[in-house]
């Protein structure tokens, strides 16, 4: 059996925030009951240059510098994301010509709303594992939507995480995965609509809490292990409530969740949510210790990974920034600054 796993990973967050208090107070709400009911302080906003490509980009050359890799060896770019600057142009191969991967054997995007970057790393370990590749960059970054006024306004936030998927070297062996799917329409946006739509309260039981449960429980069972046997846990991260009860319900607890629990200062970074997470939790983790992480994605679906962390970690952790570094001295904005970063302001 050939060994897949995390080569080297790299994060990108833009330095600018809003502060909850700052959107509450435009819509008239009260900024202590949205943040005690979703446990969001603040969230990141891109700059007025950056997209969901330019960001993708930071995230990618931040793990080819953490590892210092050979960009020729990258046989294999998916991009994960709901917020493709282009509806027909690929992502993934802007990111390739970036990094002087190009030409490339074979580059696409994904789309399933905050689990495509994980499906996408799921994409390159069958290509690395059947040897089609040496090795894969597997990316979720999006510039999430959330319409004026929207529930999703105090939570849709902008980021990049980026993880290269081979067999040598290894940061951190993903010994395992297993996906649940389903025709949960519980999220959606069509074409042409700048912003997303959702069932509010109904997107909780039928589509985030059922498919985590889900594919969390079908990956102990396929490993025969339990919420003990991991010295970490990720789950997605769409508000600060979820994570935790999701957590509770599977048998896990806060102090495996609290490594990578970074949405209260972030937000939700949609199709990075999970993925950062996990770079936060490899931020920290030593050699020998198990982290379980399990995504979500809207439409409806959950990808789960149970990863052991290698020795290769010690070597490449502080040759790039870490998550925690990303998100300290943040620029906060006001609300019509926001609205200007945002394109929320149409001339």
């Amino acid at each position: 059996m050939t060994n897949i796993g995390i080569v080297s990973y790299g994060a990108y967050i833009p330095r600018y925030r809003i502060k909850i208090e700052e959107i509450a107070k435009i819509w008239g709400d009260s900024p202590d009951a949205i943040k005690n009911g979703l446990k969001v302080y603040e969230k990141s906003v891109p700059d007025i240059d950056e997209d969901t490509a330019t960001m993708a980009v930071e995230a990618a050359r931040n793990a080819v510098k953490r590892k210092n890799i050979d960009t020729t060896r990258i046989e294999a770019i998916y991009t994960g994301s709901e917020s493709h600057p282009y509806a027909v142009k690929p992502t993934s191969t802007i990111i390739a010509e970036a990094i002087s991967a190009s030409p490339i054997l074979t580059a696409a995007d994904v789309e399933f709303a905050c689990k495509a970057g994980t499906a996408a790393m799921q994409m390159c370990m069958g290509l690395v594992k059947s040897e089609m590749i040496d090795l894969g960059l597997a990316i979720g970054s999006d510039v999430a939507q959330g319409a004026p006024g929207d529930a999703l306004e105090y939570t849709a936030a902008a980021g990049a995480v980026a993880y290269v998927i081979g067999r040598d070297e290894l940061a951190a062996e993903i010994e395992e995965t297993y996906s649940v799917t389903t025709d949960t329409p519980d999220f959606w946006r069509r074409e042409g609509m700048p912003y997303p739509e959702h069932g509010g309260r109904f997107t909780g039981e039928p589509g985030y809490f059922k498919h985590v449960t889900l594919a969390a429980r079908g990956l102990m069972e396929k490993t025969n292990t339990a919420p003990e046997d991991y010295d970490y846990a990720v789950f997605h991260q769409p508000n600060g409530k979820f994570p935790f009860r999701v957590a509770s319900i599977l048998g896990f607890t806060t102090k495996q969740l609290k490594p990578g629990y970074v949405v209260p200062y972030l937000g939700n970074t949609y199709s990075g949510s999970a993925m950062m997470g996990l770079a936060a939790t490899l931020d920290v983790a030593k050699t020998g210790e198990r982290i379980f992480v399990t995504s979500f994605g809207s439409g409806a679906g959950s990808d789960a990974f149970s990863i052991t962390v290698c020795d290769c970690i010690e070597e490449i952790r502080n040759k790039a920034p870490t998550v925690q570094h990303l998100l300290e001295n943040p620029l906060y904005l006001s609300y019509g600054m926001y609205a200007k970063h945002k394109r929320k302001i149409k001339v």
